[in-house]
């Protein structure tokens, strides 16, 4: 198998490790690099399906390049490119690992083509991420932390079961459009609801995201949320009910907002605003 043709999002995830051997100015240059190169990789990506093998007898695609999956990898790039210049001061190396390997399974999942390995890379964004949480070493924090990693792995959870069922039912694992003809595909609407913040499942956003380090916020606002819009889109598209979703999701956060006093919060529930809009448009539009 060619270098080439694995994801690029393992570039981050496994790079992330040799930073802590790095010091000064070579460590700020060592992950700097890193979202360079896997942008480089992916610019040089021709679409098709690569870095395939069986599994349980099921072909799993590790790296489905379409136009999709393009779009998306290249924003979580930039996205961690910009998170990297923010934690260059930071000297705590867990923020720095957790980031960094946190970016690069999103852009793993981002390009997987079947849906056991969106699995995989789903639950390592929520392993990863939560690290950025108990980097604040409070008790708070970590608190919060457990709550947050136990509903973003339920999340999981809920999409493995999710698409054992529909691979029950069809045969197949590929990851492309769903729809809500079966209890599968049902389970994996709330799966992607969860970590995208549907209203009634939002309330572990508001409250993980603060309690972060300020560098774990800057990362955590740009994966998490934005995995699951990519994954509503590519699986649910012109689904009805999400205009409906999306239009709440865009009012209802004004109203804590606007009587909220830690900006941080108020910045979660503007996020939670913007991702509406998001899904809306997920709804509108078709394949």
């Amino acid at each position: 198998m060619m270098i080439e043709h694995l994801s690029p999002g393992l570039i981050l995830v496994i790079g992330a490790f040799l930073v802590p051997v790095l010091r000064g100015h070579w460590r700020a240059a060592y992950m700097l690099l890193l979202p360079i190169l896997c942008g480089w990789q992916m610019l040089n990506l021709e679409p098709g399906d690569y870095s395939t093998f069986n599994a349980f007898d099921y072909p799993l695609v590790m790296l489905r390049v379409d136009k999709l999956s393009l779009i998306f990898g290249y924003i979580f790039t930039i996205a961690s490119f910009l998170s990297v210049i923010y934690a260059l001061h930071v000297k705590d190396t867990v923020q720095q690992v957790a980031g960094l390997s946190y970016a690069g399974a999103a852009i793993c999942a981002a390009f997987a083509g079947d849906l056991i390995s969106l699995f995989v890379f789903w639950e390592l964004t929520a392993i990863t991420s939560v690290f950025l949480i108990w980097a604040a070493r409070s008790e708070r924090a970590f608190r919060t932390g457990m709550r947050y990693l136990v509903i973003q792995v339920g999340s999981g959870v809920l999409l493995l079961s999710g698409a054992i069922l529909i691979i029950g039912d069809t045969g197949s694992v590929t990851f492309d459009k769903i729809g809500l003809d079966s209890l599968g595909g049902k389970l994996i609407l709330i799966s992607f609801g969860i970590k995208a913040a549907f209203p009634l499942l939002h309330n572990w956003l508001q409250d993980a995201y603060p309690e972060a380090t300020v560098t774990g916020t800057v990362f955590l606002s740009a994966f998490t949320t934005k995995l699951a819009i990519y994954a509503l889109a590519r699986g649910f598209p012109g689904t009805e009910m999400l205009i409906w979703i999306g239009a709440t999701m865009t009012a209802f956060p004004i109203f804590f907002a606007v009587i909220e006093n830690d900006l941080r919060r108020v910045l979660a529930y503007s996020l939670n605003n913007q991702l509406g809009f998001m899904v809306v448009g997920i709804g509108i539009g078709t394949e």
